[in-house]
């Protein structure tokens, strides 16, 4: 049996877990969901022809199968299981097996109408669609618990089998009765005491105190706005039960196969799961990346953001669990990915860290939900441009494979991120609500891949003293343990840089005294912080030397070594832009050029440097390992500078001084 311990919690130190290496054995993974349930059987030699074509090496299969393989309560339909993984094993396919348990089968909220989610306003979440299950109610955790239990000793010792797949993308809510009774359970284990939850709750405002257990509830619909530290402490709920549910069911596989790594998936920075917490329980990290393809280069900088973050999750080697071989179903209009784009982010994927490149799905759909979802054997069949496409990019994985699987990514620079700041900030009633979270981290991101400097990404308590710069685009929330963190990271020699609106609240979402932390004011060199002066959309404010977005502050400082001014206007001549010793920090958002300028002069300062010098604007360069990625995300072709000779991994051909680069062109460069 699995040793018993608080979700959540770093696993025991019994040993080394599995790794994605175990799964790969040398190979990069490539494939991508299978769903033959919807096929007739016929149709699966077929599949497996063009799959070895294709140099398919992994499919996902079961994800939605439940019904399927418990079409009546306590019934098992194993038989189509086990004549698929034989046909994939024989074909030299392996498997990463799913647990079903995100899409119950109808009869159990039939019977059991208890499991079924309902929303803030009390409206149940019927069977129909998927996710449709509640992660506080008990009996869907026994079923769930039951069928995962069979389908792990049933297929344990199959030799297809290389890594097990929880559940899918985690992301349901429940406010009902039985979620409103574990969020008390959760809130009494937290607090203690209801004086301990009423003072961190600030129930005082407004007259909410709570004189009883029985009273606390979810944020359910109210007149007016809702309690944000409530709201605050629900979403953590939210993300632990949902972790109960994964860590019950990874316990059960683990205790069947303890030598296979198993995952789930998470989507792409989704605000609904702490997944720094999420990541320490998985053996491999892995996610859903769907960037839009209208765009390609901020589908690229989405798609790179969202890359480091998994990789530092991991602390290493990732999975790309899904991505869309060409058009996705769920925008307003969906367009198809334009030659040679699906090849292009396949390869920036494994550039910042994937040893697994996946799609949603094998063989699109003809019914359903998803019909227009595109796959990578498609519609049109095997002669299709996609899936011609995928055949080149399962050969262009193989030869890379030798050279680049388990080899890491090099990062001097780590931004700051972390779920809970992101909860808080993000609440009904702030000073804006013209921007989010997630646009700060696309912005200061964007501009150090544009100065082609590698980022990580970590959590404001972690370990920064392996890197020479940190990065803050934002964190609304601090814990006193993270100011220390920081604080003594600068203290040790390195260089902080902060965003806006940063160190403001408490792990209550109590604002600190002087609406800034009084430890990163004196570190900042900022006497007083007069007023936050956000801006309308489209609203600018001038600086030296740069135009400011979104927000300013009225800032009085404290004999900082540095400062940019704002020019003209009510903020005249305070500082936008302000830094003492090794501390900076930068009360609005300087516009794209702007913010790269003043990131790379930091970086620079504090000895780290662009990958490479010199390149075009739309190129992207990553180190991994030995080799150069060179990915050209611009609509027209470029020679690249490169010193000295190389090889390309891509074409076998020797490269010196320089390489072309066509539309949506790569090379991958080994001395």
């Amino acid at each position: 049996m699995s040793t018993p311990r608080t979700p959540g919690a770093p696993r025991p130190a019994d040993g080394p877990r599995p790794t994605l290496a175990g799964a790969t054995r040398g190979r990069l993974l490539f494939g991508g969901d299978y769903n033959p349930e919807q096929w007739p059987e016929q149709i699966w030699q077929d599949d497996v022809r063009l799959m070895r074509e294709a140099g398919v090496t992994s499919v996902t299969v079961g994800v939605f199968s439940w019904s399927r393989l418990e079409p009546r309560p306590g019934e098992r339909n194993f038989g189509w299981l086990d004549r698929l993984l034989d046909l994939l094993h024989d074909n030299g396919v392996g498997v990463v097996l799913a647990t079903p348990t995100a899409s119950p089968p109808p009869w159990l909220g039939r019977l059991h109408p208890e499991t079924l989610p309902r929303d803030a306003d009390g409206h149940v979440e019927w069977w129909g669609g998927r996710q449709h299950f509640s992660p506080s109610s008990t009996t869907y955790r026994r079923h769930a618990a039951a069928i995962t239990e069979d389908l792990a000793a049933r297929y344990a010792r199959h030799p297809a089998l290389t890594m097990w797949h929880i559940n899918n993308e985690y992301c349901t809510y429940d406010h009902g009765d039985e979620a409103a009774a574990a969020f008390r359970r959760w809130l009494r284990e937290r607090y203690r005491t209801l004086d301990a939850l009423n003072d961190a709750w600030c129930t005082a405002f407004w007259g909410q105190e709570h004189d009883s257990w029985d009273g606390v509830l979810p944020p359910r619909r109210t007149h007016y706005l809702k309690n944000p530290a409530q709201v605050l402490d629900f979403r953590r709920f939210t993300s632990d039960m949902l972790l109960e549910c994964f860590t019950a069911e990874r316990d059960i596989v683990t205790r069947h196969t303890p030598h296979l790594p198993v995952t789930t998936n998470f989507m792409p920075l989704w605000e609904g799961q702490d997944a720094w917490r999420w990541a320490a329980e998985e053996d491999v990290v892995s996610v859903d990346l769907y960037p839009d393809p209208r765009d390609p280069l901020a589908g690229a900088r989405h798609g790179a953001l969202v890359q480091d973050l998994t990789r530092s999750q991991a602390s290493g080697p990732w999975m790309l669990m899904e991505q869309a071989a060409s058009a996705v179903n769920w925008r307003g209009v969906n367009h198809p990915k334009p030659r040679g784009l699906n090849r292009l982010w396949s390869l920036q994927a494994v550039a910042r860290g994937a040893d697994a490149v996946c799609c949603f799905q094998w063989r699109q759909s003809r019914q359903g939900a998803e019909k227009f979802h595109s796959a990578m054997l498609g519609h049109a069949g095997e002669r299709s441009r996609t899936f011609q496409e995928v055949k080149r990019i399962g050969a262009d994985l193989a030869r890379l494979a030798p050279h680049v699987t388990g080899t890491a990514v090099p990062a001097g620079i780590a931004v700051l991120h972390d779920w809970h700041s992101w909860w808080a900030s993000d609440q009904e009633a702030r000073p804006s609500t013209r921007f989010g979270l997630p646009d700060l981290l696309h912005a200061w991101h964007r501009a150090l891949m544009e100065g082609h400097l590698t980022t990580d990404f970590a959590h404001p308590e972690h370990d920064l003293s392996g890197y020479r710069l940190v990065v803050v685009p934002q964190l609304y929330l601090l814990t006193d343990a993270a100011i220390d963190n920081l604080l003594a990271y600068v203290r040790r020699g390195g260089t902080l840089v902060s965003g806006f609106h940063t160190g403001v609240a408490d792990r209550d979402d109590r604002i600190r005294p002087g609406g800034m932390d009084a430890r990163l004011r004196e570190l900042f060199g900022i006497r007083v912080l007069h007023e936050w002066w956000p801006l309308e959309t489209g609203e600018t404010v001038a600086c030296a030397g740069f135009t400011g977005t979104l927000w300013s502050e009225e800032i009085e400082p404290a004999d900082p070594d540095e400062t940019i001014p704002y020019e003209g206007g009510e903020l005249d001549g305070l500082p936008a832009v302000l830094r003492r010793g090794r501390a900076w920090y930068v009360s609005t958002l300087p516009e794209p050029a702007a913010l790269r300028s003043l990131l790379t002069r930091i970086a620079a300062d504090a000895g780290v440097h662009p990958v490479l010098a010199g390149l075009p604007p739309a190129v992207e360069a990553v180190r991994r390992g030995e080799l150069l990625f060179l990915l050209n995300h611009g609509g027209a072709p470029v020679t690249v500078a490169v010193p000295g000779t190389h090889t390309d991994l891509l074409t076998g051909t020797a490269v010196t001084g320089e390489v072309a680069l066509g539309r949506h062109g790569a090379a991958v460069l080994r001395p």
